[in-house]
């Protein structure tokens, strides 16, 4: 007589002819599929570099084109005055104006070009933009407490005034240096000057020695000579304190200073050179 096959006998069987000392069978787990493994994706940098990637050749092309076609073509007006101006109209002063006439190099007297130097930054023709040694000067007279005073050279405060504000942060500090470096690859030491003569501040909305001589003195640029162009350049480190139509003092000592060195300069001949 033949059976069917039963699994529950056929269990019990087996559990009989167990050894009885041999511990308990382990149940079995199931096997996972091995997966494929994966290849790196050629060329694959990190996140937060490959995101930052646009943003760098963005802020790389704002920066370098307007500088680059300043190279040849004279600005418009520059940060400083766009910032006097809105300022002037959030304090409701309407009819405040801003005074900007552009004069080309030839136009412009030798001696408000010496002036500007022996005023801001003698070593102008030498320095590649920084000039580090009046920068520690700078820094060892702040510390002892004296009247405070930078060590910016012509570049840096061309660099400052075309394309900054003037707040005084770290930041301000680092773009400076940035445009600074950037002008001073890109232009000849003649174009930094001559943009500089054009935006230097030398009054309440008085920017460039073409407005100034107009407007103090009655004649253009290119007429100003040796005494009235040392006495705008001594106001350049505070125009709005030092006034060129109220000359203190103290503003006259300046201009005798800036007279002297004014002497020294044209004996080196080396203005023709830049």
């Amino acid at each position: 007589m033949r059976f069917g096959h039963n699994p529950e006998l056929s269990l019990a069987i087996s559990r009989m002819n167990r050894d009885p000392m041999a511990p308990p069978a382990k149940p079995s787990k199931p096997r996972r599929k091995s997966r494929p493994a994966t290849k790196p994706v050629p060329g694959h940098k990190s996140g937060w570099i490959h995101r930052l990637r646009p943003f760098a050749i963005t802020l790389f092309l704002a920066t370098t084109v307007p500088v680059l076609v300043l190279r040849w073509v004279p600005p418009p007006g520059s940060m400083f005055m766009l910032i006097d101006q809105l300022t002037a109209f959030a304090h409701g002063e309407w009819t405040h104006r801003i005074h900007y006439r552009w004069v080309p190099w030839k136009a412009i007297s030798p001696q408000a070009k010496l002036a500007v130097v022996a005023s801001e930054d003698q070593t102008f023709g030498e320095h590649t933009g920084f000039d580090f040694k009046a920068i520690g000067k700078a820094i060892e007279k702040n510390r002892s407490g004296k009247t405070l005073r930078g060590g910016s050279t012509i570049t840096q405060q061309t660099a400052k005034n075309l394309f900054l504000t003037p707040s005084r942060s770290y930041l301000r500090k680092i773009l400076e240096a940035y445009f600074t470096a950037l002008i001073e690859l890109s232009w000849p030491k003649q174009r930094i000057l001559e943009v500089y003569l054009n935006i230097a501040e030398f009054g309440d909305g008085i920017y460039g020695v073409g407005a100034a001589g107009k407007i103090f003195f009655n004649k253009p640029a290119a007429r100003l000579n040796s005494q009235e162009a040392a006495l705008l350049a001594a106001v350049l480190p505070n125009p709005r304190l030092l006034r060129v139509e109220e000359p203190s003092a103290y503003l006259h000592h300046r201009q005798n200073w800036i007279t002297g060195q004014m002497r020294y300069l044209s004996g080196r001949q080396w203005l023709d050179e830049l």
